[in-house]
């Protein structure tokens, strides 16, 4: 059965014992951040802290309840969506996909059978300080939530816009989001908003059901709800609920829900944050202001939260999760509806936001280009700084894989390709970038502009179509059989049998 809100998804972590509860007190301020960044590094179970320190209200803290095991990093979304674990990637891509082909409308509930709205605060009885919001590390700029579903108005959808932005708190009813144009709610925001001094109403989901959380991660059109797909994904409804205080409508089963509106012409310091580059980002900078004018929450709500920034090569946590299990598989299905002959298009699970791996072949003169001038001018032209291209055969999962095909079959002179020089435009995140090229805090862009890049690792002759190559393999297989040793996939030794024969 699909799990039908963040709570049924802890319970199928618990059964699986890939949960683990703390009931002696920890502290909001770096403790549990600390305890969640080791169970990261160490591919720990996730851990559930009962009792935090210093807030009013009965809330418990989730660290990265959305990573996955190392191994197969989609293993527990797998579950919560009703499908099998131990899945490749392969076989999870080709079902989320399928299931994406297939949304279906969300449910509208009553308020009064919605969970998230056991208690009820509007007006001056609102109190954001009264959870335990995470200081996550040591330099932040302050206390934050990050691992959310922000909800706004789209005049082309029903069910409005739904899409992820960190939110700093400031103080009892203020905060300030990280609103970078360029994406799709920032951009209402900066273009149709702001110019008519008119404050859009949002309302911050935090503790959605999986498949809401999945849904905010992928790159839905323009047009097309993130409601609709995140039921196809569970394949039965998303149930929603009108809020208290504006016409959004958000995930009835929610551990917390914060209305609100995001005003014109007004900024409050946001940053600096311990990004997912792994460093530390700054410099501090002014972001739009979220004015709460409610907030609803279940009884005891369970407040999830994400430790970005653990460090480059310790990509696992639920960042690089969803990147990996949801917009993966939706990038792969955009490219196909596309009309390109892709494999799949794999997030590289160390820097999931940064680099990509797309397994495709090179069917035609120019065909790579073609890809990726598409994917640098759509989807992929904010926060991807480079494509890999590797062969269909290849795996784009496995590192291995992956830097194998580089190494062998990527040329340094001709296949390492700079695509766009000093014209596409970067997110100000990135470490390599001085504070005046992060340019302009008005609307959070990068002033400098920058160049993307594509490798070239597929192979001209792949070495899986040579059949002299298979009494090699299966010699090879064999011998490892009789020794007691499980064979490890053999793609290093097929491209050395096509190069040096």
């Amino acid at each position: 059965m699909p799990a039908d809100s963040f709570r049924d998804y802890l319970q199928l972590l618990d059964d699986d014992s890939a949960l683990v509860t703390f009931d002696e007190p920890v502290s909001w301020d770096l403790e549990a951040s600390a305890i969640t960044m080791l169970a990261n590094q160490t591919d720990g179970e996730v851990p559930l802290f009962e009792s935090v320190g210093e807030t009013t209200v009965d809330a418990a803290l989730v660290g990265d309840p959305y990573r996955g095991p190392r191994s197969r990093p989609w293993d527990h979304f797998a579950r919560s969506f009703g499908l099998s674990t131990g899945l490749s990637g392969a076989a999870y891509y080709d079902a989320i996909i399928e299931r994406l082909r297939s949304p279906r409308e969300p449910r509208l509930v009553e308020p009064e059978s919605a969970p998230c709205k056991d208690v009820v605060y509007t007006g001056s009885d609102v109190d954001l300080l009264s959870f335990p919001w995470p200081y996550v590390h040591q330099s932040d700029g302050g206390r934050y939530s990050n691992l959310h579903t922000i909800v706004a108005p789209d005049p082309e959808t029903e069910w409005g816009r739904w899409s992820s932005h960190r939110m700093m708190i400031h103080d009892d009813a203020l905060a300030s989001l990280l609103f970078l144009a360029g994406e799709q709610v920032p951009n209402r925001y900066y273009y149709e908003y702001e110019p008519r001094d008119e404050p859009m109403p949002v309302a911050a989901v935090i503790g959605a059901e999986p498949a809401v959380q999945c849904s905010t991660e992928m790159w839905i059109p323009t047009g097309r709800s993130e409601a609709a797909f995140a039921s196809g994904v569970k394949d039965s409804p998303v149930d929603l609920v009108p809020c208290e205080t504006n016409d959004l409508f958000v995930p009835a089963t929610a551990e917390l829900v914060i209305e609100g509106h995001v005003l014109p012409n007004e900024r409050l310091d946001e940053g600096p944050f311990g990004d997912y580059f792994g460093y530390m980002n700054g410099p501090r900078r002014s972001m739009p202001v979220f004015a709460v004018d409610a907030i609803t929450h279940r009884a005891e709500p369970r407040v999830p939260f994400c430790v970005e920034g653990t460090g480059v090569g310790y990509g696992q946590n639920s960042s690089s999760t969803l990147q990996t299990a949801a917009a993966g598989p939706d990038a792969t299905l955009g490219l196909r509806a596309a009309g390109f002959d892709v494999e799949s298009a794999v997030p590289w699970r160390f820097t999931s936001r940064t680099v990509w791996v797309i397994a495709t072949e090179r069917s035609y003169p120019g065909c790579l280009h073609e890809l990726a001038n598409f994917v640098f001018t759509t989807w992929g032209m904010l926060h991807i700084d480079f494509f890999v291209f590797v062969d269909a055969t290849a795996d784009p999962f496995d590192p291995r894989d992956v830097l194998t095909a580089i190494a062998l079959n990527a040329d340094p002179d001709t296949d390492f390709h700079q695509f766009g020089v000093e014209r596409m435009p970067k997110v100000p995140l990135n470490i390599y970038q001085t504070p005046d090229e992060k340019g302009s805090a008005d609307v959070g862009t990068s002033k400098a502009k920058t160049a993307k890049v594509y490798i070239d690792a597929t192979s001209d002759q792949p070495a899986a179509d040579d059949a002299d190559a298979e009494p090699m393999r299966a010699r090879a297989q064999q011998l490892l059989v009789d020794a007691g040793v499980s064979p490890e996939p053999f793609d290093l030794l097929e491209n050395r049998a096509g190069e040096d024969r």
